[in-house]
């Protein structure tokens, strides 16, 4: 019999050829089993149980809200604010299907279709265009968990555990539920987590009030976060915007008349920075986070651990009227712009921040570049070539910032030149802040002239000195002359008027004195009373900063922080009574459960009586109407009710101003941070000059704002009889002939010693 010898080798060869692939095949599918297995029971990380993921619990920034519920900030690590599923529009439920998931209701968090199809076209063809096979639910499992990286397959393996993840999500979750997860996680642009924190950071409104181009705009960023940024990239955010409409319509989520009318309009966004420099109120948000730390400390949640204000979700209740900061910023911006170029063209072209070399010098020691620099051991000469060294850094211009090639040293004169300014106003029955100023830029003036700065306070002291005068007898027409005094037992100090035109065989009233601030009369008046009798009336309103009980204290040269004037003053308007400014009402947790509320700091008793409050709110009314802030009636044509008191300290160092109505009281400050320079000229630097004109502009904008009426349209109570007589006399008279005879030598004396 004849055997076809090749036909058997031919059987054989195919025998072990196919042998060989089905072992090779088994094998494979063995492998992939095993690596499938070894993924599901934590080989490569543990997956979470679905114990742990019906326990989500993501970090959460807390939220600052002013006086009416309003969120002016938050404190995070991620820029998360969750919301519920009733809080989210049909629209942007719509946008994230037809745009992410379109089978979304249909599968079980893993959408084998797009599997199948990122498999074959993605994977095998490396057709990029196919598209992705990532579920709605699976981008929550990856928004939840994140990725790891791994030597080798490390996007199969996570995405691996991202199916696993997701199947026990749809096991545990419905899909609202899981839609709600998914809006509450989910990264946008500009570091923001959670539809909430980014509707709220690019249209200023919450998720419900979203627009359908705004929800479509939100949802196109998904894609990629940087490069569909609308802040930074808004042509190619409009576009990517307009790829989500086009979605909608193809799955039938709206209609073409709807769509091309979007379409055809620009993206405009209203944009709010929630970050720790930027955005309302930084000065103020940034004191309230002290507050905070410190209240929390003495608080712990219910199972005994502290509270994290960075990732727990809590919900601070504040003072802050965000409407009154508003204009507030606003008023100050307009003003110290003006003011900065007023300031620096008076030096001309021999500025001290340029041409001052111990100045220079001084300010370059400070600087924690030069402390750094010493503390590695560098020499003089390598400290001074390393600051010197030039780049591109971006700078604070009023107008827009610029970026400039600046050394450390250039940029160290550029930052000497600005004036600062601080300011609050208070409710004066409560202390309640309402409106905060600590700088002018918090990006690059950290420092907080509300809370930690303590300047000479100048020509504000008086009233206190006043105030302590009426209190202890002294009638408001008591005449002084405005005449300078020689004190003999002080180093013959001799107080001086800031006008040397005065005529010195004049006197002053109280009220006279006071409201046109004469420093030669306040001397005299504290010398009158008694420096103790000042100390003792002015610790009783509040202030608790330490006085040099010195006589050059009633020109107000020692330092007193903004917020603690603010509480003094605010017994002018509050039956004599002082109040601490505070910021923080209420604190609850994520939930609203209460954690701690606070009440107003008020004094139990009044620091004096009816009459003598009386009399220097009708003495400060007269600063307004015909002293050294007549401005506020000339110049700003305000006429509201008002009292008030200018300052100006030694060389033009500070400018203060006091503005009191019935129902808030402002103090504002202005002056250089480096306490070397002050203004050129008094003109110039006085505090009408330099800080009233804040004061002005806030409430020239009050004033054209009805929801303020309660304030501006406040009315001062009508002064008792008493006052009103005691007050009705000649504001000032001249010395007879004889006086004016034989008074023409500058007067001699000895100050009163306690």
């Amino acid at each position: 019999m004849y055997v076809d010898v090749t036909f058997m080798l031919g059987k054989i060869v195919q025998k072990k050829w196919l042998k060989w692939s089905i072992l090779f095949f088994i094998c494979i599918v063995f492998t992939a089993i095993c690596f499938y297995v070894s993924i599901y029971f934590g080989a490569w990380g543990k997956l979470p149980t679905k114990a742990e993921l019906r326990s989500l619990k993501q970090a959460e920034a807390t939220q600052v809200l002013d006086k009416d519920g309003d969120l002016i900030g938050k404190y995070f690590i991620y820029d998360r604010q969750p919301i519920t599923f009733d809080q989210l529009p049909q629209h942007l439920i719509n946008a994230l299907i037809a745009t992410e998931d379109v089978r979304f209701y249909e599968h079980d968090g893993v959408d084998n279709t797009s599997l199948l199809r990122v498999f074959f076209k993605t994977i095998l063809l490396r057709d990029k265009s196919s598209g992705g096979g990532s579920t709605i639910t699976l981008q929550l499992a990856k928004n939840l968990f994140g990725r790891k990286k791994y030597t080798y397959f490390s996007t199969v393996i996570n995405k691996l555990k991202e199916s696993f993840v997701a199947k026990r999500i749809e096991d545990i979750y419905t899909k609202k539920e899981i839609l709600t997860l998914y809006f509450n996680t989910v990264p946008f642009s500009d570091n923001t987590y959670g539809i909430e924190s980014a509707s709220q950071k690019f249209f200023n409104k919450s998720t419900q009030q979203l627009s359908l181009s705004e929800a479509a705009t939100l949802i196109g960023t998904l894609k990629a976060n940087h490069s569909y940024n609308p802040r930074l990239f808004p042509e190619r955010s409009q576009l990517r915007r307009d790829v989500v409409l086009q979605q909608m319509l193809k799955y039938g989520y709206s209609n073409t008349t709807q769509v091309n009318q979007i379409m055809s309009q620009p993206i405009r966004l209203d944009y709010q920075y929630f970050n720790h420099d930027l955005g309302l109120a930084p000065y103020f948000r940034e004191e309230v986070k002290k507050q905070l730390i410190k209240i929390l400390e003495q608080h712990k949640k219910p199972d005994g651990s502290p509270y994290d204000i960075y990732n727990d979700g809590l919900i601070i209740h504040t003072t802050l009227d965000r409407n009154m900061q508003v204009l507030a910023e606003e008023a100050m911006r307009e003003h110290m712009h003006v003011l900065q170029k007023e300031y620096e063209d008076s030096f001309g072209s021999l500025p001290p921040w340029k041409n001052n070399p111990d100045l220079i010098k001084t300010a370059v020691k400070n600087l924690p570049l030069y402390k750094a620099y010493k503390e590695q051991g560098l020499s003089e000469q390598q400290i001074e070539d390393s600051l010197a060294a030039k780049k591109d850094i971006e700078i604070f211009e009023w107008g827009d910032n610029v970026v400039k090639k600046m050394s450390s040293l250039d940029s160290l004169q550029h930052y000497l030149k600005f004036l600062n300014a601080g300011m609050i106003a208070i409710s004066p029955d409560t202390g309640a802040v309402k409106a905060y100023l600590g700088g002018i830029d918090y990006r690059y003036f950290k420092y907080d002239h509300v809370s930690q700065s303590e300047r000479q306070v100048g020509s504000t002291f008086k009233p206190f000195v006043y105030t302590t005068a009426i209190e202890n007898g002294m009638k408001p027409c008591t005449y002084f002359s405005t005449k300078e005094i020689t004190y003999t037992n002080l180093n013959n100090w001799t107080p001086k008027n800031s006008s040397s035109k005065e005529d010195p065989f004049l006197n002053y009233t109280l009220e006279k004195a006071l409201s046109t601030s004469v420093n030669t009369i306040a001397v005299k008046v504290l010398n009158e009373i008694g420096i103790d009798k000042v100390v003792d009336q002015v610790e009783k309103m509040g202030i608790t900063a330490t006085l040099s009980k010195d006589p050059a204290m009633a020109l107000g040269t020692d330092g007193i922080k903004v917020k603690e004037l603010a509480g003094a003053y605010a017994s002018y308007v509050n039956e004599g009574k002082n109040v601490v400014p505070y910021y923080i009402t209420r604190i609850e947790d994520r939930k609203g459960n209460h954690i701690a509320s606070f009440e107003p700091t008020i004094a139990k008793a009044e620091a004096y009586s009816s009459y003598t409050r009386q009399v220097l709110l009708e003495m400060m009314k007269s600063t307004i109407n015909q002293g050294t802030a007549s401005r506020i009636r000339t110049t700003y044509q305000l006429t509201n009710d008002i009292a008030g008191k200018t300052g100006t300290t030694q060389d033009n160092k500070d400018g203060w101003f006091i503005g009191i109505t019935p129902n808030l009281v402002t103090v504002t400050w202005v002056g250089n941070d480096n306490y070397t320079i002050g203004f050129k000229t008094t003109a110039l630097g006085q505090g009408a000059n330099t800080a009233l004109p804040i004061f002005a502009k806030l409430y020239q904008k009050m004033n054209q704002d009805p929801t303020f009426d309660i304030i501006t349209k406040s009315t001062f109570a009508i002064p008792d009889e008493r006052v009103i007589t005691d007050l009705n006399c000649k504001p000032e008279k001249r010395d007879n002939f004889f006086k004016r005879l034989f008074g023409k030598k500058k007067k001699k004396k000895r100050f009163k010693k306690e």
